[in-house]
C-alpha cells in the first residue's frame, strides 16, 4: 500500500475538468516557480500555517486506498453531474508510486491530474495512461528562462509535452500570464509551434497572475519577492484563436 501527503481537498471544484470535481492537493514540487500561489504546496514535509483564525498544519499523510475508497463513495454525485476527480499539487508526479495506486483504485472515476510536466518520461506516459484527462501547465519555452523562474531547466517537460501531443489523450494546456516574464509574443508563438497537430488538445487555458499570490508566504515564515512586477497587467494574446485552437482567460 503506497502512502501519500496531501494538503487539501476541494469538493465542489468546477475549473479542474469537467462537471463538479473534487481536487486533491498533494504536496511537494520540484519547481520554484517565482509567482507559487500555493508556497505551502512547495516542501514534502508538513508544516504549520499561522491564519488569523490559528496555528493549522499543512500536509498530512493518506494511504491510496483509503483516500480512494472515501473518494468513491461520491461515485453517484460525480456521474449525475458529469464530474470526477483532479490530482493536483505541489506537483503530483513528484508522489507517482501513491498517483498511480490511487489512479487504478478509481479507474471507475473520470480522473484528472494537472502537472507541469517535470518528471522523467516513464513516469509521465505511465501516469497519463491512467487518467481521462491532463491539465499540463506550459509556463516558459526558452530553457534558460525556464531555469531563471522556475529552478529548473525545460528539458523534461518538453519531451513529456510532445508524448503528449501525439498520445492521443485528451489534454489541456495552461499557461500562467506572469507580466514581463512569459506573456511576450515569442514565448506565445513557440508553445503554438509546439501544439501544432495536436489533435486532443481541447484548448488552452490563459491564466492570469494572481496578485494576491504572496498573501500566504507569511503564513510559513517567508517573504514574498517576485522578480518582476506584479502590478504590471499581462499581456493577452489571440494568437491561439487565429490559428483554430480554442483559447480562453481565466481570471
Amino acid at each position: 500500500m503506497n502512502r501519500g501527503i496531501i494538503f487539501s481537498i476541494e469538493e465542489f471544484g468546477v475549473n479542474d475538468g469537467p462537471g463538479i470535481r473534487t481536487v486533491i492537493f498533494l504536496k511537494g514540487c520540484p519547481l520554484r516557480c517565482a509567482w507559487c500561489h500555493n508556497p505551502e504546496g512547495i516542501s514534502f514535509k508538513p508544516q504549520y500555517m499561522e491564519k488569523k483564525t490559528g496555528r493549522m498544519l499543512c500536509g498530512y499523510t493518506v494511504d491510496a486506498a483509503d483516500i480512494a475508497e472515501k473518494i468513491l463513495r461520491n461515485r453517484d454525485i460525480f456521474e449525475m453531474c458529469g464530474g470526477g476527480i483532479t490530482l493536483s499539487g505541489g506537483e503530483p508526479l513528484a508522489q507517482h508510486r501513491f498517483v498511480e495506486e490511487f489512479l487504478q483504485q478509481t479507474a471507475s472515476l473520470h480522473r484528472a491530474i494537472e502537472t507541469s510536466g517535470y518528471a522523467p518520461p516513464k513516469t509521465f506516459r505511465t501516469i497519463v495512461d491512467l487518467v481521462d484527462l491532463v491539465l499540463m501547465d506550459v509556463k516558459l519555452m526558452d530553457s534558460a528562462k525556464h531555469k531563471q523562474y522556475t529552478g529548473v531547466d525545460n528539458h523534461r517537460i518538453l519531451k513529456n509535452l510532445d508524448y503528449l501531443c501525439t498520445s492521443g489523450k485528451n489534454f489541456v494546456v495552461r499557461i500562467p500570464l506572469i507580466p514581463g516574464v512569459n506573456d511576450d509574443a515569442s514565448n506565445m508563438q513557440a508553445v503554438l509551434s509546439a501544439l501544432k497537430g495536436a489533435k486532443s488538445l481541447q484548448r488552452v487555458e490563459l491564466m492570469r497572475y494572481n496578485k494576491l499570490a504572496g498573501a500566504k508566504y507569511p503564513m510559513i515564515g517567508r517573504e514574498y519577492h517576485p522578480p518582476f512586477d506584479p502590478a504590471q497587467t499581462p499581456y493577452v494574446t489571440d494568437i491561439f484563436e487565429k490559428h483554430q485552437i480554442p483559447s480562453i482567460v481565466l481570471q
